[in-house]
């Protein structure tokens, strides 16, 4: 029993290793790293690599998971009860540090994206989690917007999202300041109308 249950703990040290090391490579600005890259980083074999994630499909989904985590660990709700301008502006707040948390994961999974249907899916997981997010903190709001509910919810998504805070922050080289406070004006423009 000990010893079953020590190879599990290894072995689970051991992807964790290998999904620490993926995840820092990125961090650092490799943002496709190779396998052999990722193994030395690692401080394993390749063949262990791949015979704890069976391809890079794997090895995405489960680095997707350990970003859901600091995501997680780093979230703090706002409240629905505060006047508008305020959740708003707690809104954008959270949302720029949270972007800024996953900014090179993110940078990385956009490009590989197309060729990767995982990363697909793990996009797809954040989008949910920010339209739950708004759902519940606009939930006036977006009453308010009638028929025009769901366009609001696909604007707000839209606005908040990476692709548009890659644009704020690499596009047009803002501040995270100056980009939050872009972001904040579109969320209030949005609202307002």
């Amino acid at each position: 029993m000990t010893t079953v249950d020590g190879r599990v703990a290894r072995a689970e040290r051991t992807r964790a290793a290998i999904v620490d090391a993926h995840l820092a490579l990125i961090n650092e600005g490799d943002l496709k790293p190779s396998g052999e890259k990722i193994a030395d980083r690692a401080g394993v074999s390749l063949r262990t690599l791949w015979t704890n994630f069976k391809n890079m499909e794997t090895l995405f989904a489960a680095s997707g998971e350990r970003v859901l985590a600091q995501v997680d660990a780093a979230f703090k709700p706002v409240s629905p009860t505060l006047p508008l301008p305020k959740r708003i502006d707690a809104f954008c707040r959270q949302r720029a540090s949270m972007l800024q948390l996953i900014g090179p994961t993110a940078k990385a999974a956009h490009m590989l994206e197309p060729l990767s249907p995982q990363l697909h899916r793990n996009r797809l997981v954040h989008v949910e989690r920010l339209r739950d997010e708004i759902s519940v903190l606009f939930a006036d709001e977006l009453s308010k917007a009638g028929s025009g509910r769901e366009q609001l919810t696909h604007a707000l998504i839209a606005a908040t999202m990476w692709p548009a805070w890659s644009m704020l922050r690499d596009g047009l080289d803002l501040s995270v300041d100056k980009a939050r406070a872009v972001m904040t004006r579109t969320v209030a423009a949005l609202l307002a109308s």
